[in-house]
């Protein structure tokens, strides 16, 4: 089964980690998708552009209305994802707490909803 690793944390906290603490984190991120890779279990995975970049798109009554940002105000923010399979939720639950944020912001697992196009 596919599960979507959902990277929460606070953006004005990461923009202000030290220099030398970033490349620390960054290096955590090459092992960590590293090791996902040489289980065999990563299927995608990046980083995003800071919510400052974001639009979000709704439609109201027929209209299209978009906004600069996220939907909602929140104090953490998604950072990134990768997208996994593996056999379980149990194993899934395993991978997100080796994540490099784990420690800092919030690991969101969701299972990807099986593909209804035919």
């Amino acid at each position: 089964m596919q599960y979507l690793i959902l990277i929460y944390a606070s953006e004005s906290a990461w923009t202000s980690i030290p220099e030398p603490a970033l490349k620390e984190m960054y290096a955590a991120y090459g092992k960590y998708t590293q090791d996902l890779l040489s289980a065999g279990v990563m299927r995608a995975g990046s980083e995003l552009q800071p919510t400052s970049t974001a639009t979000t798109v709704r439609v109201r009554e027929g209209r299209t209305v978009m906004t600069d940002g996220p939907f909602a105000e929140t104090k953490e923010q998604l950072g990134g994802y990768y997208l996994i399979e593996v056999a379980s939720l149990d194993e899934a639950t395993k991978w997100a707490a080796q994540c490099p944020s784990a420690p800092y912001g919030s690991i969101e697992v969701r299972p990807v909803a099986p593909s209804t196009a035919g």
